[in-house]
């Protein structure tokens, strides 16, 4: 085998080193050399293209090879008809390079491919640019020149079943025993490592590394194409996509920056900014000084709230930060100061104003932020508030160890966050997940002065309302309330401890005091229902009926179903006509459809406190006899309003009186005030107003 240095020509094969003839290098190192570009750097901070496109190679030199006694063969094309029976022309050891005649025909340059002569490791082809001015990196020799025979070791090339089969040599193309040609040039040695196919089409096929005839899931693509593809897909914002092939083109080379680089992009595209934080900074661990991934990694420290890295990376390297970049940090650095002095002084309003506006800045996934903003929330009594954004971002939790270092407030910031969220299920009654989630900031920050003190409070709350409820399941309303007190001292404004004691106060007939108490409950949670009922009742037992009546009505809006809570209010505005003095017979709760016949109990009827519900029938009429069961279930559903009939053959006065001249027809009156008319109306409208103005 003649060697580069005998000819007096550097050695173009693909994949062999010059250092080290016959050695081949491993194949992450070639997928390195071709990716490691400055050309495949992405671009920053413009990610529409994630990569910018790569430049081809100009490996488009006509490659030369020895016969076997030493000498060279002609590399130029011999013209049809040159004595030459076609245009094939043989290398030592079997080589073959081959050109198209009827390229040469039609005046265009004839490509020329370099053959690897090797038993492992993907075969390479280096296209030259043809008369149309294309050029491809990686693409298959001329087909219409590639024999239909054996290619054999000893450089002659015989018809299938002529030569005589020898073992396999895996340092020489095509060695082996099976026969090739019709486009295809497979390298020999198939039992050995991976390689490439290069098929009449054109493609690249990449052979796994054991061997096998499956190709992987690059789809026949080398490096450069996965790449290019992930980047088409990119600029469409079909992330997932790109992400999938960026996935590859890491595996094909995980050392390569560039593919990082790409892969965060695709990352941050998703949203799952923690994994592109990650990516970025295995960029930074494989190349120190590469701006690009440092630019990328602050962008995204800044978005997850860590100034202090964020600002580190923007000045890791020569080159200059990205100057809207800086500017957005520098704004949430001026917010995230204002909202601790704020903090300091318990102005909870400018926290949770600060807060987001740092947010809105540019730390728009900061789990701390977002701690300090349900902080703020919990302190100003908006709970609901404080537990919906809590719960939204616990989405982050699985990326707490990113932030284990980092501390706001005097506390680790996991811990913090978990604190705030110990304090705000407590307030909501979830008293067992406070303590454990209290405990598990404990664990976290176990020498924090702040972290123990709030998990002392929330283990003694949880004890005191456990302690409280025993003993007024038993009937010990005094010890009960007692208990309630003690937990009360180390949580004075929990609406649940507040809300305990309110009940305990009215089984004693502390009624005033229990009212003190749902006042309390009510102002840090105003839609705390249990205070609500709790009050009514204590006002209805003080005989204060237009407080309870008001209560009461707010109770049937958010409670239409609880036939309790109706008959309640039924009977606290019959007492709150009494009281004013103004007749009232024959009332009762719920009940039958109650047939009206005169003109005076029609109008004694309308005018009684809450809702009427008056239907104008006939027994006779079609539409009625049908709709006549569901007014019977409006009447059992809706029990704190009146229904009543009114035959209008029967008593055609009231019919005439209230200009009723189809039927079915239904009137709604409201505390002796007609609200609605509806005739021939369908059940789901029917429905609808009874139960709006029945509440």
């Amino acid at each position: 085998m003649s060697r580069a240095g005998e000819t007096g020509r550097p050695d173009h094969r693909i994949g062999l080193d010059s250092r080290a003839p016959g050695r081949l290098d491993p194949v992450a190192d070639r997928f390195k050399s071709v990716l490691a570009l400055e050309e495949n750097k992405p671009d920053f901070p413009d990610l529409g293209s994630p990569v910018s496109p790569l430049r081809q190679h100009a490996s488009t030199q006509t490659s030369s090879c020895s016969s076997s006694s030493g000498s060279a063969v002609p590399t130029a094309a011999r013209k049809p008809g040159a004595g030459a029976p076609d245009a094939r022309r043989l290398c030592h050891s079997g080589e073959l390079f081959a050109e198209s005649s009827s390229s040469a025909a039609e005046g265009r340059d004839l490509k020329t491919a370099t053959h690897r002569r090797s038993g492992s490791g993907p075969l390479i082809f280096s296209g030259g640019s043809g008369g149309g001015g294309s050029s491809s990196t990686a693409s298959s020799p001329v087909t219409n020149a590639l024999p239909t025979g054996n290619i054999c070791p000893s450089g002659k090339i015989g018809k299938t079943g002529m030569m005589h089969r020898t073992s396999p040599r895996s340092d020489v193309l095509g060695s082996g025993t099976g026969n090739y040609g019709h486009g295809s040039i497979i390298r020999g040695g198939m039992g050995g490592g991976g390689g490439v196919a290069s098929r009449p089409g054109g493609d690249v096929g990449m052979w796994n590394s054991g061997g096998s005839n499956a190709r992987t899931a690059t789809g026949r693509m080398d490096p450069l194409e996965v790449t290019r593809t992930g980047n088409d897909h990119y600029k469409k914002g079909q992330y997932g996509e790109a992400l999938a092939f960026y996935d590859k083109a890491v595996a094909m080379s995980p050392e390569n920056v560039a593919c990082r680089s790409n892969r965060a992009a695709a990352l941050m595209g998703l949203g799952r900014l923690e994994e592109a934080a990650m990516e970025c900074e295995e960029a930074v661990r494989l190349d120190p000084t590469n701006g690009r991934a440092h630019q990328r990694l602050a962008c995204l420290k800044l978005r997850l709230g860590l100034l202090e890295d964020a600002r580190k990376h923007h000045f890791l390297t020569e080159q200059p930060p990205d100057p809207v970049e800086l500017r957005k940090l520098q704004a949430v650095e001026r917010h995230w100061v204002k909202c601790g002095d704020a903090r300091k002084v318990g102005d909870w309003r400018s926290v949770l104003s600060e807060a987001g506006a740092a947010i809105a800045a540019g730390a728009d996934s900061s789990p701390l932020l977002v701690a300090s903003r349900a902080e703020a929330l919990f302190h100003l009594h908006q709970l609901d508030e404080a537990d919906s954004i809590l719960t939204r971002s616990l989405k982050f939790e699985d990326s707490f160890s990113f932030f284990s270092a980092a501390k706001i407030f005097g506390m680790l910031s996991h811990s913090y966050f978990y604190i705030v969220k110990a304090q705000v299920d407590m307030a909501l009654g979830r008293f067992e997940i406070a303590v454990t989630t209290a405990e598990k900031a404990k664990r976290m920050d176990g020498r924090n002065i702040g972290v123990t003190t709030v998990l002392n409070n929330i283990r003694s709350v949880a004890s005191a309302r456990a302690q409280g409820n025993e003993l007024f399941k038993s009937g010990n309303y005094a010890e009960a309330c007692t208990a309630y007190g003690e937990g009360l001292k180390y949580d004075p404004s929990n609406p649940v401890l507040l809300c305990n004691r309110a009940a305990c106060r009215s089984k004693l007939g502390q009624w005033v005091k229990s009212v003190e108490d749902c006042n309390e409950a009510l102002k840090i949670q105003p839609n705390y229902t249990k205070a609500l009922l709790r009050r009514a009742d204590s006002y209805a037992k003080l005989e204060r009926w237009a407080e309870s009546v008001r209560d009461y009505e707010v109770l049937r809006k958010e409670l239409p179903g609880d036939n309790e809570v109706a008959e309640a209010l039924f009977h606290a505005q019959i007492a709150l006509k009494t009281s004013r003095g103004e007749e009232i017979s024959n009332l009762k709760f719920g009940g039958e459809v109650e047939e009206v016949t005169s003109a005076e109990q029609f109008r004694a009827a309308v005018s009684l406190p809450g809702a009427s519900v008056v239907y104008f029938m006939t027994a006779s009429n079609l539409h009625c006899i049908q709709i006549a069961p569901f007014v019977d279930a409006l009447c059992t559903r809706y029990p704190s309003a009146s229904f009543l009939k009114v035959d209008v053959k029967r008593s055609p006065g009231i019919a005439m009186a209230e200009n009723v001249r189809v039927v079915p027809t239904f009137k709604i009156y409201k505390n002796g005030k007609r609200m609605k008319e509806m005739i021939c109306p369908g059940q789901q409208v029917l429905e609808y107003s009874v139960r709006h103005y029945s509440l």
